[in-house]
């Protein structure tokens, strides 16, 4: 009864924060929505990579699930005429599970520093199509028109309002769906697989199927915030399969922790706000300032944003 009023708290507070943020929106600068609108969809990325990190493997090719979700979008709209944002939305991440699906057998297998290393490959030679056939646009990219929402038109005042709005409240469905399943047995495996593979083993449980199921998740949320971020930006290229989106990706999930759903999207929106001003005042070197604060962080919150008001994982 406890677990199921400690979800019910959650699922009502995570409404509750889309709810104001999407009034609060109407009042934002356009600067600051399209922040937000970046920082939620590039967060549905990161949590994919969290959901994989309790299990303890680390992909470093999460820009491989980002790219094909938004080149899936922009090509739906572009060559088939399908401009709603939902649909393009869920295509695109149900597009980036496809593509993961025959990759999560074989990545299974592995840990530690293969796994990285095998999903860094995948991004590259990812990047490397993109930018060699001419017809994904080539190094260039393309872009694509304005969605539309449930057959309306969006009008040019607001359609950044209503991409800011429609990303939030993807994101929290999808994080609170993400925080039932990280509560739930399969969520508990994970954990178990992280600590003990072999003892999961023997309880029965599959350690391969596990961390399969989790990429293959990890993909929907990736290709899903790559859907999103593409119809928010107007254009999509091929350097958003390149190693060092997936390394902000990474930055993100490290900075956020493992314990906590809603830390990832504090941490995903903490580095688009230091990635943004540092850029402004420290054009040639705002990589170095950021590197420098992920080194602030690790050092004074080794488990990440998310422990400071997480400690049993229940938010």
């Amino acid at each position: 009864m406890s677990m199921q009023t400690g979800v019910s708290k959650t699922i009502l507070l995570g409404l509750a924060t889309c709810a104001v943020l999407c009034v609060g929106g109407w009042f934002m600068p356009k600067w600051l929505t399209f922040l937000i609108t970046m920082a939620a969809a590039n967060g549905l990325v990161s949590l994919g990579i969290v959901g994989l990190m309790r299990g303890g493997v680390v992909p470093f090719g999460q820009g491989m699930m980002f790219a094909v979700g938004g080149y899936a979008a922009a090509l739906m709209a572009n060559k088939l005429g399908i401009t709603d944002a939902l649909l393009l939305t869920l295509a695109g991440g149900l597009i980036a599970m496809l593509v993961a699906l025959p990759f999560a057998p074989l990545l299974s297998r592995y840990r530690g520093i293969f796994f990285a290393m095998l999903t860094l490959a995948l991004s590259m030679v990812t990047y490397g199509l993109l930018m060699k056939l001419e017809w994904f646009g080539g190094s260039d990219g393309f872009n694509l028109g304005r969605p539309t929402l449930l057959g309306m038109k969006l009008p040019d005042a607001t359609s950044g309002y209503v991409m800011y709005v429609l990303t939030l409240c993807v994101a929290t469905v999808v994080a609170l769906i993400t925080r039932v399943v990280f509560d739930s047995t399969r969520g508990l495996i994970t954990l178990a697989v992280r600590d003990n593979e072999l003892r999961v083993e023997y309880l029965g449980g599959s350690v391969r199927q596990a961390i399969a199921i989790n990429f293959v998740l990890a993909a929907f949320a990736g290709g899903a915030g790559g859907a999103l971020g593409v119809m928010s930006l107007g254009h999509v290229e091929p350097t958003f399969s390149f190693w060092t989106t997936s390394g902000e990706f990474v930055f993100v999930a490290i900075l956020a922790g493992w314990q906590s759903v809603s830390a990832v999207f504090v941490a995903s929106m903490v580095l688009e706000v230091v990635r943004s001003f540092s850029s402004s005042y420290f054009p040639n070197s705002w990589q170095l300032a950021l590197g420098l604060f992920l080194l602030v962080i690790i050092r004074f919150l080794p488990n990440g944003i998310g422990s400071l008001w997480s400690h049993k994982g229940h938010s």
